[in-house]
């Protein structure tokens, strides 16, 4: 193992997990046992009973979520089981506590088929004021969070999917604005089609790129092959394959273009395949540990952008710019549902942070430890909630 597995093992033995419980009220005398369980806490029990939006006053609800997984796509590791998947989970909260003070608590399910996440799911609903999906495979992660956004009336967000696409607008945002390139031109080739790939398209086609070619590891998607796809990579073809051409291989089809975006799988790209793109390109390699192609060999290949989601190069596409402001703003004003309106006004909000001064090739979106990011997220997103009149 590498030095920060070491460690990192190390810390979690040491504290035996990274959550713990903590009382906001004291509990040492008589009286304060009686306010803080039976018989005082009776009353705010009947004030609930009459009105169910009282939760939101008299109890923890309106601070916390539940982060759900069955343990069926965690990190680089796959399907690794609702046990195994405890770690990240855990991880999850600390950085919704760290980043946006929200209380989150994980919920790790040995329950795998769709309708029985579903049903476990909506059952929380009295406990949690929102639902943080996590880890679970495509598609059916995407016929479940449908399912509970539909049928739940609190929101429900599957962070693989969105929050990856939400900081992946903001990168492109902002390289049109390095570039002086128009989004209307952009021509955008994407590798993976999965959950985070499937969302990234779509946030693609609603902030207004027409020029998508998609691949998956059986290669270009168009329509002449509809119906070997399951219904999330049928749905797709509404915005990849707008200029019907036809490629034999992804390289065949990144020449000339302006942006590559990985959500794949290690070294699928290589030096010549960027050479062969559009002046002043953009390289979002964002396979996890390892990239669809390394940074430096990227730029030595004449990459004027590149990002990943390691934390150890510039433009790290990490989703932690993305959830905790993201809740932190649905949570404050009580919005029912995360909408398209609402990740966008998180992606914009992330690109505005990076003036004028500050954008260069390295910096087209902001750090996870800007101070910045979690408010202007958060604010953006209440602000389109109440416009769209999403709030209870």
């Amino acid at each position: 193992m590498s030095s920060v597995y070491e460690e990192s093992l190390a810390l979690h033995k040491l504290h035996k997990g990274k959550l713990e419980i903590h009382s906001k009220v004291a509990v040492e005398r008589m009286e304060d046992l009686a306010l803080a369980y039976s018989p005082g806490v009776a009353q705010p029990c009947r004030e609930i009973v009459d009105d169910e939006e009282n939760a939101y006053v008299y109890t923890n609800k309106g601070n916390t979520i539940a982060i759900v997984t069955d343990g069926s796509a965690v990190l680089g590791l796959g399907d690794i089981g609702a046990k195994a998947a405890l770690p990240v989970m855990e991880g999850k909260a600390v950085l919704f506590k760290r980043f946006a003070d929200i209380d989150a608590i994980p919920l790790c399910i040995d329950v795998h088929d769709a309708e029985g996440i579903i049903t476990l799911v909506k059952a929380l609903e009295p406990t949690f004021a929102g639902i943080l999906m996590e880890d679970i495979s495509a598609p059916k992660c995407v016929a479940i969070e449908r399912t509970l956004k539909a049928e739940m009336n609190i929101p429900v967000f599957h962070d693989d999917q969105h929050g990856t696409a939400i900081i992946t607008i903001a990168a492109i945002a902002n390289m049109l604005r390095l570039t002086g390139k128009k989004k209307e031109d952009l021509r955008v080739v994407t590798c993976g089609v999965g959950a985070a790939g499937s969302s990234i398209i779509k946030m693609m086609h609603d902030f207004g790129i027409r020029h998508i070619e998609a691949f998956s590891s059986k290669g270009q998607m168009h329509q002449e092959k509809k119906a070997q796809y399951d219904f999330l990579k049928q749905e797709l073809l509404q915005y990849v394959d707008q200029d019907g051409l036809r490629f034999d291989t992804m390289a065949d089809a990144m020449v000339g273009a302006d942006v590559f975006i990985g959500v794949s799988a290690p070294g699928l790209v290589n030096k010549d395949m960027v050479a062969s793109m559009n002046e002043k390109s953009c390289v979002l390699a964002m396979a996890n540990p390892t990239p669809e192609i390394m940074p430096e060999d990227a730029l030595a290949a004449g990459a004027y952008i590149v990002g990943t989601g390691r934390s150890d190069y510039p433009n790290q596409v990490n989703n932690v710019l993305a959830f905790p402001g993201l809740f932190r703003g649905v949570l404050d004003v009580k919005a029912t549902k995360i909408t398209e309106g609402m990740k966008m006004a998180a992606a914009m909000a992330l690109a505005d942070l990076i003036s004028d001064e500050e954008l260069d090739p390295e910096h087209i979106i902001p750090t996870v430890f800007d101070p910045r990011v979690a408010p202007a997220v958060a604010k953006a997103v209440a602000a389109c909630a109440k416009k769209e009149g999403n709030v209870r």
